[in-house]
């Protein structure tokens, strides 16, 4: 037996580590994904995630029948002792800060798989033994109680077989562990069979790539007791001899135990959902199973059926990527490189396709056999890296920084609570702007490869932000009308398609290829609910087809950011989310229940103060005795739930009540000028008394225009007091102007649009302490926002008013009016808003698309899902 003592080489000391983040107050979720355990410490214990993956269920849906709403919600005092404490959620808001703060290289647990191909580099100086003792050591502490290697929580064959005959191949290949190896190899020989069952759209990256290597070598290390002979295996090793046997003489235990778990548990494959099929592991699991029979492990059985399968899947995956491609651009396969080890790989051309940082498309395992084959020094500065950060380990994939925030993001804003996180967001995007390329980008930087997920993403975000980014990126995803994760992907999978369907939504005119990833995306997805099929090969979440479901019933036009949030709260998996690669993983940075503990708390504060406004309304509502002028208390409800949903933050209830009312007053004013048998003086006399602020409570009117005047009067100086004394701004003129303009264009009926839009975009800025000057409401690019805003909100309720919802036809309404209008219309706006002006600030732009699209949502959904809505938003509580 050697002695377990870390070759000295003369290559210089690896780069610096990254900040960690630091325990603050407690933090399991953390603790489980710590990269810095002392050497030999029990995993099981250390990552107990206190979770189960399977013992959640989904939050009961609300019925879309008809809801009636309570007349008086809580009093103040209630509402408060349920109110969250401050300290609570400002805690978890600096806990989190702190996360995005040191995100670094993104947060992952160690993948015993990687690891094993790590522990499995010779030293480099030529001495017997590993040049990376401490992986093997980790390898030794972190088998599991069945003898398998792998996520504790969830078990999917593709992800405990490849880990499990990778580790027992490494302790072979040292024979060190022997107990430890036959419980693995026992471990494989019971569930090899269970690959037959599992699903294609959950096998690994490089799966089919990689088993069979593994596999060979499993046989060429001796390790006989392996069912290499199983039908499943036939078809992977008829073309494969055995090499010669090379042993360590290290860990037998271990290794024994090893043996046994694959020789148990091998035949579980065939029972696995192909859908969970792990990344390459059908490229390195005949690898590894060549590795284990050249070692002299003959108790494995490789030759199950399941590996005929696995055989023809490598088989079927290489022929799709010719030979001279792989040398000459990065294609996924640099990903499995140890998989391929009986090809003659060419590696001075290979050695081209490395990232900057010494590895191949961000594999620590394909980076191992790189370096086993050719002591490149990059190669070695990259895993020895790795080891230090992960304290023998190493993960699935290195750097995930890209992934990671763009992720991070995702989740923090659907979940409602990302405008907490402004300074860490925009750190986050200039950090993965500044890696963006007109190739797009991969999950880790500088990758020299990209994908359609995490380049979708990064559009979307990028674009929402005003980053100048094109998606002529998505071209090269694009091959006969279909677009695919990245070229050759053999099963497409549900979640990146998702990710460009929600991309393609934020499309300025004339972008074709949004259009047509739109109408792909969305096909593809309709398809996949309408078969149920929505296992993914990159995730694994029991609330993905829900959440994927809402999306399709909520177009980005139609999506108001509370109601968003409130689905989103429901779907979300927090840690009981798993990751896909070569083996399943974590991802705290993005699957963290801490986000949605914050989420919960912040909605249930946000929805106290609603509740709170809504008494405020109900008693508006008594006050002006609006039920004789026509307005029922559903009308308020409605109107105050548009305005909810939209500006929710606790602080802007001024705002909130802006615009709910101003909606309210324009609905009567409209009606009085425009229905009302009124003589022309009659009017122009409102009009005048509006222009010098008279009859404001001087007597009481039974006149409706005079009481809808004292009305409207008195809820401007209300507002005006308001936001005087929140922004310490006087905006009396500025309101009593918008206001002015508007009814006199409705006097002289002189509005093409009625410009309702216009004005209640002007009203909810102006209190909302944005200073819109007389100079500003001439600006040319303002008035083109205006008009383009009055006209989508206009054409949207012709929609309305004639009960017309299915926006899919192209002729709409007894005007004629196109759908395809109305798209073009409104990615106009949209371009209008998102990209940089110089004269007018970015929230004041967003305002007229926060207008805009809750005419869409008006229009798009019919009144039953907008009552559900409205009682998740206002009245239903998240349950903490």
């Amino acid at each position: 037996m050697h002695a377990l003592v870390r070759p000295q080489l003369a290559y210089s000391s690896p780069v610096p580590r990254k900040k960690l983040l630091p325990p603050i107050q407690k933090a399991p979720s953390l603790q489980h994904f710590t990269r810095h355990l002392p050497f030999g410490t029990n995993d099981i214990q250390v990552l107990n995630l206190n979770h189960n993956i399977h013992g959640k269920h989904l939050p009961n849906v609300a019925s879309r029948d008809r809801v009636t709403y309570p007349s008086q919600v809580q009093e103040k005092d209630d509402l408060e002792e349920e109110a969250p404490k401050v300290n609570v959620i400002q805690d978890q808001i600096e806990y989190i800060r702190e996360m995005l703060d040191t995100i670094g290289e993104g947060r992952t647990n160690v993948s015993p798989y990687d690891t094993a191909w790590v522990a499995l580099v010779p030293a480099l100086n030529g001495d017997d033994m590993p040049q990376f003792p401490h992986s093997l050591r980790w390898i030794a502490d972190h088998q599991l109680p069945d003898g398998s290697w792998g996520d504790e929580l969830v078990f999917l064959a593709y992800d405990r077989l490849l880990n499990t005959i990778a580790c027992v191949v490494a302790l072979r290949t040292w024979n060190v562990h022997h107990d430890k190896c036959e419980k693995g190899i026992t471990f494989i020989r019971e569930n090899i069979h269970k690959l037959q069952d599992e699903n294609e759209d959950h096998m690994p990256c490089g799966f089919e790539v990689v088993v069979p290597a593994l596999l060979q070598k499993a046989q060429n290390l001796g390790i006989d007791n392996i069912p290499y002979d199983a039908p499943v295996m036939k078809e992977i090793y008829a073309a494969r001899d055995r090499k010669l046997r090379r042993t360590w003489n290290v860990h037998h235990d271990k290794c024994e135990k090893g043996i046994t778990f694959i020789r148990e548990n091998i035949h579980k494959l065939q029972d696995e959902n192909e859908d969970h099929m792990p990344c390459g592991f059908e490229v390195v699991v005949p690898a590894l199973l060549q590795k284990a029979q050249n070692l002299g492990i003959d108790n494995i059985p490789y030759d199950a059926p399941v590996m005929k399968e696995i055989y023809a899947a490598r088989d079927r995956k290489l022929r799709r990527i010719p030979k001279d491609l792989l040398h000459n651009v990065p294609t996924s396969l640099l990903y499995s490189l140890e998989g391929l080890q009986d090809l003659e790989l060419e590696w001075e051309k290979l050695l081209k396709l490395q990232t900057p940082l010494g590895s191949f498309l961000t594999s620590p395992a394909s980076t191992a056999f790189a370096l086993i084959e050719t002591k490149d020094e990059k190669c070695f500065r990259y895993l020895d890296d790795i080891v230090k950060e992960f304290q023998g380990g190493a993960p699935a994939a290195y750097p995930s920084d890209l992934f990671a925030r763009l992720w991070a993001i995702d989740r923090l804003k659907r979940l409602g609570i990302s405008r907490l996180f402004t300074a860490q967001i925009k750190g986050c995007l200039d950090h993965v702007y500044r890696f963006w390329s007109e190739d797009g980008i991969f999950g880790g930087r500088l990758a020299r490869f990209s994908d359609v997920d995490d380049t979708s993403m990064a559009f979307r975000f990028l674009r929402l932000h005003g980053y100048n980014v094109t998606p002529d990126v998505l071209e090269q995803f694009k091959n006969n009308g279909k677009f695919s994760c990245f070229p050759y992907q053999m099963i497409e999978s549900p979640t990146p398609i998702y990710n460009l369907y929600r991309a393609s939504q934020v499309q300025f005119p004339g972008e074709k290829v949004l259009e047509e990833a739109k109408e792909f995306s969305y096909n593809f997805l309709q398809e996949r609910l309408a078969s149920d099929k929505f296992l993914d090969k990159w995730v694994i979440s029991k609330h993905l087809p829900n959440e994927i479901r809402k999306g399709l019933e909520m177009p980005w036009y139609a999506s108001l950011p509370r109601v968003e949030a409130k689905y989103y709260i429901e779907h979300y998996g927090g840690e009981d989310d798993v990751w896909i690669s070569k083996t399943l993983y974590r991802m705290p940075d993005i699957s963290n229940n801490k986000y949605l503990e914050l989420a919960k708390l912040d909605f249930n504060r946000c929805q106290a103060q609603h509740q709170r406004e809504w008494n405020i309304l109900e008693e508006w509502y008594g006050n002006c005795k609006l039920q004789e002028l026509g307005i029922s208390k559903k009308d308020i409800l409605l109107a105050y739930f548009l305005a909810a949903a939209n500006i929710f933050e606790p602080e802007r209830s001024n705002v909130r009540l802006a615009w709910a009312k101003s909606q309210i007053i324009v609905r009567l004013m409209t009606f009085y000028f425009t229905r009302e048998s009124k003589t022309l003086e009659e009017r122009i006399d409102l009009l005048s008394k509006f222009r010098n602020f008279k009859g404001i409570g001087k007597r009481k009117s039974y006149e409706t225009g005079q009481r809808i005047l004292d009305i409207l009067l008195k809820t401007l100086d209300q507002h005006s007091k308001e936001t005087l004394q929140g922004h310490d701004t006087n905006i009396s003129h500025q309101l009593h102007y918008a206001w002015e303009t508007w009814l006199s264009k409705l006097n002289n009926e002189d509005l093409e649009y009625n410009d309702e839009a216009e004005l209640l975009v002007h009203t909810i800025n102006t209190c909302a302490g944005y200073m819109v000057s007389e100079d500003m409401l001439q600006n040319p690019e303002y008035k083109k926002l205006s008009k383009l805003t009055n006209k989508i909100c206009h054409q949207l309720q012709e929609y309305q008013n004639n009960k017309v919802h299915e926006m899919g036809n192209t002729d709409k309404g007894p005007h004629g009016i196109k759908y395809k209008e109305i798209e073009t219309d409104m990615q106009a706006l949209v371009q209008l808003v998102l990209q940089e002006s110089n004269e007018i600030a970015s929230y004041v732009k967003q305002m007229f698309l926060m207008v805009a699209k809750t005419c869409y949502y008006m229009a798009f959904f019919d009144p039953e899902t907008i009552d559900v809505h409205i009682t998740k938003v206002i009245f239903e509580k998240c349950v903490t």
